[in-house]
């Protein structure tokens, strides 16, 4: 598990812990040629809809997520590519991602790619009874979680020669247009792109490009209620449009395979006929 290797590695690895050593050949580049990229929230949904994308295309993938047995599904159902790495990580732990990161420099060499993607919804509950522990919960997973991986990425990606990757952070159509009884998730995303935002600028220097994809209403199990009936702005409950979360692991796969020198920097892929263009 991440977290027990976090004693083997610097409690905050500064560049020193990306540089590549000499002694055993390594010149800083992926094993046989094929980037590496670190994908969070890959038990399931949309991260493992991904993993398996980027598997597909060639891309060498450290799985990231809370759950172990989770990961080994998503690495056991990935298609022909290279093998993938599961390395069990809570995301609001600054040690266990230090440790996800040190970890994908020793078995790849360099972080070429990171979507940012774990998150969660939180309980949906009017504004005034949400609790502040519930709060918490979705602001560390959301936000802080997204920045320390961010963090983590940009460290390697900075120190790393050639110098250099990429990330995506998963935003939402939440991002733009709140759904009722959703403070934590909607102030959470919108913070993203704030994040998102200071990843490009910060990133300029190193090579480091960053992007944002925001989607709305790909099915995967955080999603099943909107297909059975979900409260709308009107007050009244209506099913929603999804769509297969693929489609939104192909417009991954298309920003990531970009060269450095050109960026999306924010892209939406939704349900084509889900209520969000227009009112309604």
């Amino acid at each position: 598990m991440a977290q027990a290797q976090a004693q083997q590695t610097p409690a905050v690895p500064g560049p020193e812990a990306y540089e590549a050593d000499e002694a055993d050949g390594s010149d800083g580049t992926a094993p046989g040629g094929a980037p590496g990229a670190v994908v969070t929230g890959a038990g399931s949904g949309i991260g493992r809809a991904v993993a398996h994308a980027l598997t597909a295309g060639g891309w060498r993938v450290a799985l990231a997520g809370r759950r172990a047995a989770a990961l080994s599904e998503t690495a056991a159902t990935a298609p022909p590519g290279p093998p993938s790495l599961a390395l069990p990580t809570d995301v609001t732990r600054p040690a266990e991602v230090n440790a996800l990161f040190a970890a994908v420099h020793a078995h790849f060499g360099r972080v070429d790619l990171l979507f940012n993607n774990a998150g969660t919804f939180g309980p949906a509950v009017p504004l005034d009874e949400l609790s502040a522990d519930d709060w918490r919960t979705v602001v560390d997973t959301n936000l802080t979680g997204a920045f320390l991986c961010a963090q983590g990425a940009f460290r390697a990606m900075k120190a790393q020669d050639p110098q250099g990757g990429r990330i995506i952070n998963n935003g939402s159509v939440s991002a733009h247009t709140p759904r009722p009884h959703s403070v934590a998730y909607t102030a959470t995303k919108h913070a993203m792109t704030g994040l998102t935002k200071s990843l490009s600028l910060d990133g300029r220097p190193y090579r480091i490009a960053c992007g944002q994809l925001d989607i709305g209403n790909a099915a995967t199990e955080m999603t099943g209620r909107m297909q059975s009936g979900i409260l709308q702005a009107d007050g009244t409950v209506a099913p929603e449009p999804v769509m297969d979360a693929a489609d939104v692991a192909r417009t991954v796969v298309h920003m990531a395979a970009l060269p450095l020198e050109a960026n999306v920097q924010f892209a939406t892929v939704m349900a084509t006929n889900m209520p969000y263009i227009g009112r309604g």
